[in-house]
């Protein structure tokens, strides 16, 4: 069941996944605004450090910059299914670029 907060919380979107230019390896450490919690260095090369700062992006982003600055569209669709996301931040991604959600999941 997703909160109330979850519902109601506006999520910020892209005009285009081809505006999602952002790092595809090395470390990554989010700004403040997008990840409040202990100092954390995100390594690209590690699958689940990727799905956590994905899905923390996503959640949190204020504005398009963040996403553009943050996310990489060759790098979110590849994980796109896998990612764990409130059912309203998923819906409205997957509204906005139906292509993901036609995304096969990745093999294991």
């Amino acid at each position: 069941m997703s909160s109330r907060y979850a519902q109601l919380r506006p999520y910020t979107l892209p005009d285009s996944l081809g505006d999602l230019s952002g790092p595809v390896d090395g470390l990554v450490v989010l700004p403040r605004h997008l990840d409040w919690g202990p100092h954390y260095e995100y390594d690209l090369a590690d699958d689940a450090d990727v799905l956590l700062m994905y899905e923390r992006v996503i959640r949190e982003a204020q504005t398009s910059e963040d996403l553009h600055a943050h996310l990489h569209a060759d790098v979110l669709r590849s994980h796109w299914r896998a990612l764990f996301l409130p059912g309203p931040a998923r819906a409205a991604w997957e509204s906005r670029f139906p292509e993901l959600a036609s995304t096969p999941a990745a093999a294991a």
